[in-house]
């Protein structure tokens, strides 16, 4: 987490007395590509609390300078303790509003929609179980060259697990907070 601070601090020092001169690209629109590997905490109230590796595979197109649409696919990988482990991947849907400050720097949000599905395997009591929740975020954005950029973003998915067996079931209410570096190709 340091070290994806110090990039994006790093970043902004370096851009920040072009940013006046700033002047949209008219062609800043089309299809990128692009695949993220970070750092995935989670939070909850139960044994699911852990630290784990993610990936993610990235689709998108600009709209123009400001607004794009975005899909993924991303591998939460396993995580768990205590008797409680799960395995976590789906796919999203983002809207992202983009925020250049220089032609070679920018910030971005995002707010999506996750369609996820988690394996399961809590004292011995295995499953699987599907649903969706919302996620948010925001990163920052440098322009190696003209089509390739260094992202590095925070986002935050609500995930509820509802693990049940013949005799009971049980909710776990956790947040998969993902802080990654990644590469954006722009076509």
């Amino acid at each position: 987490m340091k070290k994806l601070l110090l990039m994006i601090t790093s970043a902004a020092a370096i851009s920040s007395p072009a940013a006046m001169a700033y002047e949209p690209r008219s062609n800043d629109h089309g299809l990128y590509l692009g695949a993220n590997y970070g750092y995935l905490k989670i939070e909850s109230a139960d044994d699911f609390d852990d630290d784990s590796d993610a990936l993610q595979g990235v689709i998108g197109y600009r709209l123009n300078n400001y607004l794009a649409i975005e899909g993924s696919y991303i591998d939460f990988g396993d995580y768990g303790k205590n008797g409680a482990k799960a395995s976590t991947d789906g796919y999203t849907v983002a809207v992202k509003g983009m925020f250049p400050f220089t032609e070679h720097f920018g910030v971005y949000v995002k707010l999506g929609q996750l369609w996820w599905e988690t394996s399961y395997d809590i004292l011995a009591f295995q499953g699987s179980t599907e649903d969706e929740g919302l996620f948010y975020g925001a990163g920052v954005s440098f322009g190696v060259t003209d089509s390739l950029l260094l992202n590095a973003e925070y986002v935050v998915y609500d995930h509820e697990l509802e693990a049940s067996n013949v005799t009971s079931s049980s909710n776990f209410d956790t947040d998969l907070e993902h802080a990654s570096v990644g590469l954006e190709y722009r076509f």
